[in-house]
């Protein structure tokens, strides 16, 4: 029997694009039913599994991107481009609740069975996962086993083991604190991953706070002034001085995680320099936590930040 997944932070509206302005183009594109432009932008993407599954989750974004996949297949029956941009568009369906999880699984196992070597079929029956469950774990080892190093899928098991034991109250040794250690520490020096702890300590808080165990307002909770934050803290920022990637399709996801932290941490110095390289570009994850209006919580934070509030 299909769970009903956990509540995950709210789809990022015409920004979740971020800084890709071919995604972006391609996305409207979409939304006037016009396919070829997504077409044409994942096959230039290529292999770059981090890229590929970016741009197919933020196409998926769109409320007619399923029926407009479901077009570009009866066109080019067998692509497994535009299937796993239908299997995605179903999953996000399913997540509003407009469709039946199952067929949305089953969407993107027949996109999978099309192209063996892509992570990102799998990374959709990921987020249709409700808990860190035992399946969870199969299904985050299929992705590794395509990309080890899988950054969107990374993120998404950190939000699933923060859900464990949640009711039960803080723990100083919960498991996705030791999850989000382990990912770092196995990645290349150079890799976003070392951001993941970073990640984990936010998603947690958001669990926590939607259950009473920490405030609403994340800049007033002890939660983000203990040992441990502090050590993730600073680590995760030094890892950013001296290894920032201009190029990686979610850096702007790390950075509005960190950005975030260092907010709630009290050090305005440090979330003003993030927040310059930002922009623009706010993600609802981790701003909405447990319950704001994202982008009016970014706006807040970053003009106290840069000394304009």
């Amino acid at each position: 029997m299909d769970r009903e997944p956990a509540a995950r932070p709210p789809d990022a509206g015409p920004g979740a694009a971020l800084d890709d302005t071919d995604l972006a183009a391609a996305r409207s594109a979409l939304a006037q039913g016009r396919w070829q432009a997504a077409r044409s932008l994942l096959a230039r993407t290529g292999d770059d599994w981090d890229r590929r599954g970016h741009r197919v989750a933020v196409l998926a974004l769109e409320p007619y991107a399923a029926a407009w996949a479901g077009a570009w297949l009866l066109a080019e029956p067998g692509s497994a481009d535009a299937a796993v941009l239908r299997a995605l568009a179903r999953v996000r369906r399913a997540l509003r609740g407009r469709e039946d999880p199952a067929g949305a699984r089953a969407a993107c196992r027949d996109a999978a069975a099309l192209a063996p070597a892509d992570p990102t079929p799998w990374l959709g029956l990921l987020m249709l996962e409700g808990e860190g469950s035992a399946d969870a774990v199969r299904i985050f080892e299929e992705i590794r086993a395509r990309h080890r190093d899988h950054h969107h899928a990374h993120h998404l098991m950190v939000a699933l083991l923060a859900e464990r034991r949640a009711a039960a109250g803080p723990d100083p040794l919960h498991e996705v604190y030791e999850f989000a250690a382990w990912a770092a520490e196995q990645a290349p020096a150079d890799s976003p991953l070392a951001i993941l702890p970073i990640v984990a300590h936010a998603e947690r808080y958001r669990a926590l706070a939607a259950r009473g165990f920490a405030p609403a307002d994340p800049a007033t909770a002890a939660h983000w002034r203990d040992h441990r934050a502090a050590d993730v803290m600073k680590a995760a920022f030094d890892w950013w001085l001296e290894w920032e990637h201009d190029g990686h399709p979610r850096r702007l996801v790390d950075l509005n995680y960190l950005a975030h932290a260092k907010v709630c941490e009290g050090r305005p110095a440090e979330a003003a320099a993030l927040f310059h390289r930002i922009g623009d570009h706010a993600t609802p994850a981790p701003w909405s936590y447990p319950d704001r209006d994202p982008y009016a919580a970014f706006r807040a934070a970053r003009a106290g930040a840069l000394g304009g509030g």
